[in-house]
């Protein structure tokens, strides 16, 4: 069975009981810190993939980097203790991810990343997200930013598949292009 099928079908039935329990908006803000703790500490995934490493002490840290969120604690637990019963617990990093990106598209939150030269202006920054919000025809935005100088000037956005890409060092790219076509 597709790797990419599993993680989503938990995501959807804990979307599901998470909606029953309403939780949903909680579980997602809690997976998307999962997610983000899985990319900052690699070594995360490596123990839930260990299999000599119990299913409890994996319920054990989970549950502890899982602490502090706004969901009931027993529903994480339940989530939890089904994945260790069904032998899916080292799948919880592609599971949450996989609740991130379902919720995301049932709510129409789309994920921006915007990368400038310099630090934007207010003003500069409030233009562009009416821009991208026009482009977007409704739903919210979760916006990142951050600055990298190697783009010489200007900016690239990227919203999901698209990325638009108006830097110089891009136009300096393209214009290098051109001139060894010719």
């Amino acid at each position: 069975m597709n790797d990419g099928l599993i993680p989503m079908r938990y995501a959807k039935a804990i979307y599901e009981v998470a909606l029953e329990k309403d939780c949903a908006t909680q579980m997602y803000d809690l997976m998307k810190a999962l997610s983000a703790t899985f990319y900052s500490e690699p070594a995360l995934h490596a123990t839930m993939s260990n299999p000599y490493i119990t299913g409890s002490d994996k319920i054990v840290l989970l549950t502890t980097v899982t602490k502090g969120s706004a969901v009931p604690e027993n529903f994480v637990a339940d989530v939890l203790s089904l994945l260790v019963r069904n032998g899916r617990i080292d799948m919880i990093r592609d599971i949450a991810a996989a609740y991130v990106q379902l919720y995301r598209k049932i709510n129409h939150i789309y994920e921006v990343k915007i990368v400038s030269a310099t630090q934007m202006s207010t003003a500069e920054s409030d233009r562009l997200m009416s821009l991208i919000k026009a482009h977007l025809n409704g739903g919210s935005m979760e916006v990142s930013s951050s600055v990298d100088p190697s783009l010489i000037g200007g900016f690239s956005v990227s919203v999901g598949n698209e990325r638009i890409d108006a830097s110089i060092s891009n136009e300096l790219k393209q214009l290098r292009l051109n001139l060894i076509k010719k």
